[in-house]
């Protein structure tokens, strides 16, 4: 909770998933308290989240039959409680990542070109 509320956390990595009828966070890293002593708990260790019963069969059955995925976007403090704000995510498709890649390659030609061209 300290860690939190300094805000040394990363949520660069993670997602969440249901397992075992439980929504888990996983790959988030919250550092260490600097005033803590050797118990301090796991940076990287998995965080179960709480949710209705609905909710999480909800979820699970989008991220099983339609592929999304659970990305946490943000977490703040409610009523002295630590929330994760969850989105639905669908990644993309192999055809738009290589579309992707080559327009990202056009630009750094384009770029390399105008860079040679001397205006006189």
């Amino acid at each position: 909770m300290k860690s939190i509320r300094k805000g040394s956390l990363n949520l660069k990595d993670a997602y969440a998933m249901v397992k075992h009828g439980q929504l888990q966070l996983i790959g988030m890293h919250i550092s260490p308290y600097e005033q803590g002593n050797i118990f301090n708990h796991d940076p990287f260790r998995t965080r179960t989240l709480l949710a209705h019963k609905r909710e999480i069969a909800k979820l699970y059955g989008k991220q099983q039959a339609e592929g999304y995925s659970l990305i946490p976007l943000s977490v703040y403090f409610k009523d002295g409680k630590v929330k994760v704000e969850l989105s639905l995510a669908k990644g993309k498709k192999l055809y738009d990542k290589r579309h992707d890649i080559a327009d990202r390659d056009a630009d750094r030609e384009m770029d390399r070109r105008m860079k040679d061209f001397k205006v006189r």
